[in-house]
């Protein structure tokens, strides 16, 4: 950190450096389990091919592989809505997904969420699986560290939401529902300094190309870290977007989890989800 620090101009404040070097070094490492699960015979960027291995001793067996899944608990039992909250006119269980569904003479009257009422984690990891299918249009999402607002309607949520769409323009980034909106688009590292607007900071590659790990009416994998003011959205082991959030007047640091079924006039929609299960850091 000595030499961070004397790269560091005076006007940016340690906090903020601090917070700027840990969410690079949490985004890497995403970023790296990502491209360790690459397809057979293909080399992952950044990764030094067999036979270079830049040193004595370390063969051919080195690096950091993707690590395994431990600690986390299913909220979901795959059979039952008990333990979430949502209007039975548009969320049921079926196949062992949690299905929100609106048809075109068929809306919400505003956006509405199904709520897990079993806590308001601050640390967590997320992992879940979702499929958005519909006809013109679809657009839903993964909400977190998230209140409820029962003075607009029942149902209804306000915090972070990993955003989801049918026409894949939004999927991956972070949106603040009923709060300051767009806060880190797909591809960008953003920060949000205090009582100010969100800025990007940084790439993890461009929109097109992050689209391109987005399966298209399938099933996807979505995997949220949320780390003190650091959000990390990765889809199917790619990151998607980050955020440093350091808006202390704005930002939640715990929060209840949901799943948003948007209301589109002109448009129906279907929204899954499954293998739903949360480990608290």
């Amino acid at each position: 950190m000595k030499e961070l620090s004397r790269r560091i101009p005076r006007k940016i404040s340690r906090p903020f450096a601090a917070a700027t070097a840990g969410a690079f070094a949490l985004v890497a490492i995403a970023s790296y389990a990502g491209q360790a699960g690459a397809p057979a015979g293909q080399q992952p960027s950044g990764q030094t091919p067999p036979g270079r291995q830049g040193g004595p001793g370390r063969g051919r067996d080195f690096g950091v592989k993707p690590l395994e899944e431990t600690g986390f608990t299913e909220i979901f039992d795959g059979k039952t809505l008990k333990g979430w909250d949502c209007d039975p006119d548009f969320w049921r269980v079926e196949n062992g997904s949690i299905v929100g569904e609106t048809k075109i003479d068929h809306q919400p009257p505003q956006n509405i969420f199904c709520i897990w009422k079993g806590g308001q984690p601050g640390n967590f990891e997320l992992k879940l699986q979702y499929r958005l299918t519909g006809v013109n249009n679809g657009n839903s999402g993964i909400q977190y560290r998230s209140i409820e607002r029962p003075d607009v309607a029942k149902w209804v949520m306000q915090g972070y939401q990993f955003d989801i769409d049918l026409k894949q323009m939004f999927t991956g980034q972070i949106y603040e529902e009923r709060g300051r909106g767009f806060v880190a688009m797909r591809g960008q590292l953003a920060y949000v300094p205090p009582d100010k607007k969100p800025g990007s900071i940084g790439s993890l590659g461009t929109t097109e190309q992050l689209r391109g790990f987005i399966k298209d009416d399938d099933w996807n994998d979505v995997h949220i870290i949320a780390r003190d003011n650091v959000l990390i959205q990765l889809l199917n082991g790619h990151v998607m977007s980050s955020l440093i959030d350091d808006d202390t007047a704005n930002r939640k640091m715990q929060g209840e989890i949901g799943i948003q079924l948007h209301r589109l006039p002109n448009c129906s929609m279907k929204m899954e989800t499954r293998n739903i299960r949360l480990k608290t850091l």
